[in-house]
């Protein structure tokens, strides 16, 4: 437990007992009951300390918040005993949960985790709730899609077929126009994305949409069809908070992906392991958790889907599907892409590696193996719905334990995304935020390879740091000379808790020699984002 909620909460039984009081200006839900005993925790009441009829009369509620946490639940524990009656009754008539209370601190953390960063309006709306709520608020925040662009309504693939009877001259023009036409829009898909996480109600629909694009892998360089990277991004977008098993069995078909790992190559006589081979490696099992064989048997389950040049939909060709039997993870059968996906799913191991990456994610660069059998039984045995499994992770202890504040790393979009919303500065041109990206080492919709981006130090060698330091300063200036313009002023002074973390975990990387203001203070915002724990989360 937080020393900080130990406070005041047997004042306000005896008062709310004696009808003394009318309701404080800011509840929390004021008792936690754990393990049969009974827990004061955070309440804001503005009332002098009072020897309490609960408490022995020398026990003044004002020397409460002295106790250390063991001794205080001790002491709570021989209070349980004497009026456990009393507060079960006291507990029934609020009617509600109980549940610790956010503070700044928590918010912070909470929001650079799962929202890019904290903004004045998230931290408003989160900073009255407890941990459950907020986490509650966050994931059941929802927001339209954005509207899909004109050229979504075209064909995939320009038409060839006219350039047969054209001069080479003119079918090297055509080309040209062609690829420069892909590369435009390639860039307003991407420039989109930042706009779409700048603007966000949703913000952790938006922070799974590029889970997911990190770990179902497709670059656009090979892809070659904005149009086909557009409908992965809104396949990734409506399965973000969804379930596991349905976004699996859309992804094992889906046409980028076909194209990205030959997975439209892959025929009965001619079989192609790539698709394969990622599906169980990288994508649901892991090394060392499948065979060669598996592989070869997944590729013949996974054969016999092509794509129409003209929607660009994939469409599944039986005449090139091998039907015979096949031994995949143990289970024969004439399996196919479904059968084949449940057969994944059938494996504890497809849940824990799900879990271990998540945690990674959101949690610490290492996985705790008890957490990660804990969340991985209850992910498996929830059917795969991804909301309660995300609900559970940012509900449990290491999320929230303070070694874990500041161990990770800031991906360049959340640091991009989380520096212009949390000082609300105007974006960039989009070359300039792009090349800004691209620069720190992501290019949206292009990850590195089918592993993504390695995320944690990855992000932080000397040549992204000075890219990282490059952006930071050229925010600085560019909103310098805005004011200079006579652009609207806004504060040049910040909470620091609302920066980075008050301290800054044991497991956090050490990326400089920071100051050390105190808890509470306001610190200039240009000297704040160059400080080198600004970029940890």
């Amino acid at each position: 437990m937080r020393r900080r909620a130990f406070r005041l909460n047997i004042a306000l039984l005896n008062e709310l007992w004696n009808r003394r009081i009318e309701p404080p200006r800011r509840y929390a839900p004021p008792l936690l009951i754990q393990g049969g005993e009974f827990l004061p925790i955070a309440w804001e009441c503005d009332r002098k300390p009072m020897t309490a009829p609960f408490a022995q009369p020398a026990e003044t509620v004002q020397a409460l918040p002295e106790r250390e946490p063991d001794e205080f639940r001790a002491w709570a524990a021989r209070r349980s005993r004497s009026i456990g009656g009393w507060l079960l009754l006291f507990v029934g008539w609020l009617g509600g949960s109980v549940a610790l209370a956010l503070d700044l601190e928590d918010t912070r953390h909470l929001l650079d985790r799962v929202a890019f960063g904290p903004t004045p309006a998230r931290v408003a709306t989160l900073a009255p709730l407890s941990r459950e709520e907020a986490v509650d608020r966050l994931l059941q925040a929802s927001a339209p899609s954005p509207p899909a662009p004109a050229w979504a309504r075209e064909r995939p693939f320009p038409d060839r077929r006219p350039l047969a009877t054209r001069s080479e001259a003119e079918r090297r023009a055509w080309i040209r126009t062609r690829n420069q036409e892909r590369d435009e829009r390639q860039r307003a898909l991407q420039a989109g994305w930042y706009r779409q996480m700048l603007a966000a109600d949703a913000p952790l629909v938006e922070r799974m949409t590029l889970f997911w694009h990190n770990h179902f892998t497709s670059e656009s360089r090979k892809v070659r069809s904005p149009h086909l990277m557009l409908r992965q991004h809104q396949l990734y977008r409506q399965h973000a908070l969804g379930n596991y098993a349905d976004l699996l069995r859309a992804v094992a078909t889906d046409p980028a992906l076909l194209i990205y790992l030959d997975g439209h190559r892959n025929r009965k006589a001619h079989p192609n392991e790539n698709f394969a081979r990622e599906l169980l490696e990288l994508f649901t099992l892991g090394e060392g958790h499948y065979t060669e064989d598996d592989v070869r048997a997944a590729a013949r389950a996974l054969s016999g889907w092509r794509l129409d040049p003209v929607s660009g939909v994939a469409r599944f060709n039986p005449q090139q599907h091998d039907a015979g039997p096949k031994t995949v993870l143990g289970r024969t059968g004439p399996w196919g892409v479904e059968a084949l996906v449940a057969i994944l799913l059938e494996q504890p191991r497809a849940a824990e590696f799900l879990v271990e990456k998540l945690w990674r994610e959101f949690v610490a660069p290492q996985p705790d193996p008890a957490e990660v059998q804990r969340l991985a039984h209850l992910f498996r045995a929830g059917g795969y719905e991804i909301q309660p499994l995300l609900r559970a992770l940012l509900l449990s202890e290491a999320f929230w334990a303070p070694e874990q504040r500041g161990a990770l790393v800031k991906s360049p979009v959340e640091l991009i995304v989380g520096t212009l919303i949390r000082f609300d500065l105007d974006p960039p041109a989009d070359r300039r935020l792009l090349a800004a990206g691209r620069a720190m080492g992501q290019e949206l919709l292009n990850p590195p390879d089918v592993r993504g981006w390695r995320g944690h130090t990855a992000w932080i060698d000397a040549d992204r740091l000075l890219a990282r330091e490059r952006f930071l300063r050229d925010v600085a200036r560019a909103r310098t000379a805005a004011a200079g313009r006579g652009g609207t002023p806004r504060a040049e002074e910040v909470p620091r808790d609302l920066l980075w973390p008050s301290g800054v975990g044991s497991a956090a990387p050490a990326l400089g020699d920071p100051a050390a203001p105190e808890p509470g203070m306001r610190v200039r915002w240009v000297e704040a984002i160059l400080d080198p724990r600004y970029p940890l989360k």
